[in-house]
């Protein structure tokens, strides 16, 4: 077992680390279109403790509450003063605005490139246990992460869904596996329960492709490619809510509680992985470490990116709203307006993320074993 210590130290570091990169995209962006930026602070914006130094008018500060980091731009809300952010030109604060996230989207491609470096590009052809799960029917009937599935009840298994769908098939019923475990094919009896959670999953295993290594052209195109096509799922996903097309339960928002809640089971996962693989008898018949956490760095990073965008006021994405009608029909919305408008909705924000931290307690989120 992974002490919560271990999990508190990767979530500060990771979720900090996240959100510093966010900002020091907004201040390299600044320093970049002329603006001054008086402060970049490391924690959230609270008692001042040291200035750790001064760069080119820049103090960079730490404060009381360790977590994240904020930039402090020159006359942020007030067009009247010079070489301040308000007082740049639209275009200017644009790419600003656009900095942060773009910054988190980057963090996300390295790091899923990186993760595809580590495992490699899946071989579609034969399925390969991933995980399996504590007190689970694999884990009774003997399977083991790495067993290659070679036939469910007789029939050949090549792919991930239609093993799922032979599983799904036979709950509550013996089923017969054949795997190949190291080169010899072994025969074990599971009994798939549908008294198990979607979380747990009614055999309590993960699948995946067994995989080979990457080239250089895999690895960069992968990393931009599931970037985008997660960025792509958040951004439908209250299109999704609203067709219908996916259960509220499975789209809530989570907290620091939730965020930590999944540090905790993705470090306890790639410990008790390293764990096995390294008292393992042979290389050979070694485990595969699992990534989990780097994977959720990814995800969350997509997720700090995208949701920034979105054209909510007080956010980058609805900061970016205000300065379309001055680059558009150049004729720029009152600042005092903007002002307004921003205060209220980081008012309503403060709300919502009070709500979500305190529900994370309430009504905990069903988090899954990988």
């Amino acid at each position: 077992m992974v002490s919560g210590f271990v999990t508190l130290i990767v979530f500060i570091i990771a979720l900090s680390g996240m959100i510093i990169v966010h900002e020091l995209g907004h201040f390299f962006a600044a320093r970049w279109a002329g603006i001054e930026v008086e402060e970049f602070g490391l924690g959230l914006p609270s008692k001042k403790i040291a200035t750790l130094f001064t760069w080119q008018g820049t103090e960079f500060t730490l404060h009381a509450l360790p977590l994240g980091g904020f930039v402090r731009p020159k006359g942020e809300n007030d067009p009247n003063v010079p070489g301040g952010l308000a007082n740049a030109s639209p275009w200017k604060r644009l790419v600003v605005l656009f900095a942060g996230p773009l910054m988190n989207l980057i963090t996300a491609v390295i790091v899923f490139s990186l993760l595809i470096a580590l495992e490699g590009i899946p071989v579609p052809g034969s399925v390969k246990i991933d995980s399996v799960g504590e007190n689970s029917p694999a884990l009774e009937a003997g399977l083991e992460r790495g067993d290659i599935l070679l036939a469910i009840n007789g029939e050949s298994i090549t792919e991930i869904q239609p093993a799922i769908d032979l599983i799904q098939a036979n709950l509550d019923q013996p089923v017969e596996l054949l795997v190949d475990r190291n080169g010899e094919e072994i025969t074990l009896n599971a009994m798939p329960l549908s008294t198990r959670s979607r979380q747990e999953g009614s055999l309590g295993v993960s699948l995946t492709y067994p995989t080979r290594p990457a080239t250089f052209t895999e690895i960069a195109s992968g990393g931009v490619t599931i970037t985008a096509v997660q960025a792509a799922n958040i951004v439908y996903l209250p299109i999704a809510l609203i067709q219908g097309a996916i259960d509220p339960s499975e789209a809530r928002f989570v907290g620091f509680k939730g965020i930590f809640d999944m540090f905790d089971v993705a470090v306890e996962e790639d410990v008790t992985s390293r764990q096995e693989a390294a008292s393992a008898p042979s290389a050979g018949s070694a485990p595969r470490p699992t990534n989990w956490t780097l994977n959720l760095i990814g995800v969350l990073s997509i997720s700090l990116g995208v949701m920034n965008l979105f054209p909510i006021p007080a956010l980058d994405g609805g900061r970016i709203l205000f300065t379309l009608p001055e680059i558009l029909f150049r004729k720029r919305i009152p600042a005092e307006w903007e002002n307004m408008v921003n205060g209220v909705a980081m008012l309503l924000l403060i709300s919502l993320l009070l709500f979500v931290n305190v529900m994370d307690f309430v009504n905990p989120a069903q988090i899954p074993t990988p």
